[in-house]
């Protein structure tokens, strides 16, 4: 059965009642890597709403794009959602609402029109009022002979000046009763105490994009975006980091076991091998297939080895290249990769701005030397060999399994303390 995926914050209340709707799935404002989840499939619609742009990555454009590439619809309306539909329409997104017409027609152009500072307790409640509210209901207002022309666009010059975040009804007021338009605020102020949603256009435009998914008149692109629009090396790379699968009762990031068997396992050194003979026998690019000695020779006449002349795209996506790099792998060896990311999560929650970027490089090559036994002359070489191209990439890898390891080496420490009284 298609689902309706519902990303969607402040704009609209958990309490609403289309949003109960049989069919329609939740999630909070949408962040860089959400549509590469596996619940969202062929078939099914998007609905974009909300979104984080400030304290967190943005979902990119080609995450859409990719998304519309493997069948699913995706609508956008009222914020970020009517943002990338006026970006995307030409390769298949359907915008609704005033507010995507306004992008469109060039009337809107920035995202602090629709931005909004949220509640950070989880309900993502606003908690302040967008410039195209503020807009709609300086309109109304000049409808209702409140302010003329002049004095509604002066409100709106002063409004806009306030830095998104801090502009809440109460600093609305405010700068109102500073130019003197203590009789918009009167009359705002009433219209609100009567309907609380007066002059909420992104509401309006939210829950007509929710109607339009309900009815099922989404059109899907046709033709979908080829993948030439949107497979470029940066999405391949975003698209492995956000792949997880369930494995015996465990969800793990594929890619967190991938590194994890070239940091650990002696043996993926012939895994690596395997795997560059099967990408010269069956390129992903559709060329002839040859053996990979054969490969190698032409190529380089000799000389070198192949883990340092081919360097194939991993898709971590694509079942069978995971079942053939994770051919090694243990059930213990799992265990150890959900270990090593609860380790990752708690330094992260322990450590105040603490990022895997933030891993000292000279610590993550001495455990790297100590696991793989190897002098520091042959480490690039052994990076290399395990697929991780040079010793600075399996450095910038092996980073996230540090807390893990250290850990570790704390809890053997003290065991064997405790063993020794």
């Amino acid at each position: 059965m298609a689902v309706i995926h519902m990303f969607v914050g402040p704009t609209l209340p958990r309490s609403e009642p289309q949003l109960a709707a049989p069919g329609v799935r939740l999630w909070p404002p949408a962040r860089h890597g959400d549509l590469f989840a596996d619940s969202i499939r062929r078939d099914d619609t998007v609905v974009l709403i909300d979104g984080v742009y400030h304290q967190a990555p943005a979902l990119r454009h080609k995450e859409i794009l990719a998304a519309l590439g493997r069948g699913v619809r995706v609508i956008g309306a009222a914020s970020i959602g009517a943002l990338r539909a006026a970006e995307l329409a030409p390769y298949g997104m359907l915008g609704v609402g005033a507010i995507y017409t306004a992008y469109v027609r060039g009337e809107l152009d920035g995202d602090d029109e629709v931005a909004v500072g949220q509640t950070p307790d989880g309900t993502f409640d606003a908690l302040t009022w967008p410039l195209v509210n503020i807009r709609h209901v300086l309109k109304l207002a000049r409808a209702a002979g409140t302010v003329d022309d002049e004095r509604a666009t002066a409100v709106l010059a002063a409004l806009r000046a306030v830095y998104y975040p801090q502009r809440t009804w109460a600093a609305t007021r405010a700068v109102c009763r500073s130019l003197g338009e203590e009789a918009f605020a009167d009359w705002l102020a009433e219209q609100r105490e009567r309907d609380p949603f007066f002059g909420d256009l992104k509401r309006t435009d939210a829950l007509t994009a929710l109607s339009v998914a309900l009815s099922g008149q989404a059109p899907r692109a046709d033709p979908p975006p080829s993948p030439s629009t949107w497979q470029t090396t940066y999405f391949r790379r975003w698209s492995n980091a956000f792949t997880r699968r369930r494995v015996q009762g465990l969800v793990l990031s594929t890619e967190d076991r991938l590194v994890y068997q070239q940091v650990v396992n002696p043996a993926f050194r012939a895994t690596w091998t395997d795997y560059l003979e099967h990408q010269s026998l069956h390129p992903a690019y559709g060329g002839p297939g040859m053996p990979l000695a054969e490969r190698l020779a032409r190529v380089t006449g000799g000389g070198l080895s192949a883990d340092q002349v081919f360097h194939p795209a991993v898709d971590l996506r694509d079942e069978a290249t995971v079942a053939r790099l994770l051919a090694g792998e243990t059930a213990e060896d799992r265990r150890a990769v959900a270990r090593y990311a609860d380790a990752l999560m708690r330094a992260r929650r322990s450590r105040a701005g603490f990022t895997v970027a933030a891993v000292r490089e000279d610590l993550t090559r001495q455990l790297l030397l100590r696991h793989w036994q190897c002098p520091p002359e042959h480490f690039d070489a052994e990076a290399s060999a395990r697929g991780l191209v040079n010793g600075a990439r399996a450095v910038q890898a092996a980073k996230r399994l540090v807390p893990g390891f250290l850990e570790e080496e704390t809890t053997k420490r003290t065991e064997a303390a405790r063993a020794g009284c």
